[in-house]
């Protein structure tokens, strides 16, 4: 008895079947009602990153009314906001060791509580353990001229060893004056570079950073001669007139300062001009 075979027809269809009925099943992607956001920033020789949720004002009164005076935020919506730095870091002159952490905050009329919690992955602020505060600080509020719709956390004024971190929200924002120590981790770096026998040596940068922070002038009077060497530039020369003077030798720095302002007015960069003019006037 011959088995029948089954129509090409009949196959294909069956087979389109089955993988329609595999597949996964439409969904539609609504927009996130607090929008979640990464910001990252460089600061000195530190890394930081803030993981956190951006809700709007949507015609609601926000502090005093929406989030209460004195009860505990997760600064943002969703998932606490997580704030992460790769070196200890100190916020409005208290000492943050590096880590992972909630950045939580007890808003008030005159007066915020920043809160840096262990609690760095707990969802909104309702298991908030009090006993895992790593440190509580207090900061200001300044009231914004124009209302900012959509809560916001920024870095400005940065510097190598400090910036600002604004907590921004409708008509309120909450500076925290945040620095950093980067002058002992950079110094043993610049040693250790000086001491190799790599060829190619940060001279200029080494002698500038020497300079700005008042370390070691015979060194950075060394490098610079050498950076001058490699490249009789107005900026290598006005650099070697500053840390000249700062070891008293006058008459080198403005004679070396006078050689800048040559080598600066003939690339044309009146910047230069100046601050070599103002030098000279200072040690004259």
């Amino acid at each position: 008895m011959k088995s029948k075979q089954i129509p090409m027809w009949l196959s294909i269809a069956c087979a389109l079947a089955f993988a329609s009925s595999t597949q996964a099943a439409p969904k539609v992607d609504f927009p996130q009602p607090s929008p979640s956001c990464t910001i990252k920033q460089h600061i000195g020789l530190t890394d930081i990153e803030v993981v956190y949720s951006r809700p709007g004002v949507k015609g609601r009164d926000i502090f005093g009314a929406m989030i209460p005076y004195g009860s505990v935020w997760r600064t943002g919506a969703n998932a606490a906001t997580k704030v992460v730095f790769s070196t200890p870091v100190k916020l409005n002159g208290t000492e943050v060791p590096a880590g992972t952490y909630a950045l939580m905050t007890i808003p008030g009329k005159d007066e915020w509580t920043i809160i840096i919690n262990k609690g760095s992955e707990q969802w909104g602020a309702y298991k908030y353990d009090e006993k895992a505060d790593v440190v509580r600080i207090k900061a200001k509020p300044i009231a914004l001229q124009n209302p900012l719709e959509t809560f916001t956390i920024e870095f400005n004024d940065i510097r190598d060893d400090s910036a600002k971190m604004n907590l921004a929200w409708e008509k309120t924002m909450v500076p925290i004056e945040l620095k950093v120590d980067y002058v002992e981790k950079l110094t043993k770096q610049i040693e250790e570079v000086m001491a190799s026998n790599e060829e190619k040596k940060p001279y200029f940068q080494a002698a500038k950073f020497y300079y700005d922070h008042d370390l070691d002038v015979k060194k950075a009077k060394e490098w610079v001669d050498k950076a001058v060497a490699e490249r009789d530039a107005f900026f290598t020369n006005y650099l070697k007139a500053q840390i000249q003077a700062k070891m008293g030798d006058k008459s080198g720095a403005i004679a070396t300062a006078k050689h800048s302002m040559e080598l600066a007015t003939k690339a044309n960069d009146t910047g230069y001009v100046k601050l070599n003019e103002s030098l000279i006037s200072k040690l004259q």
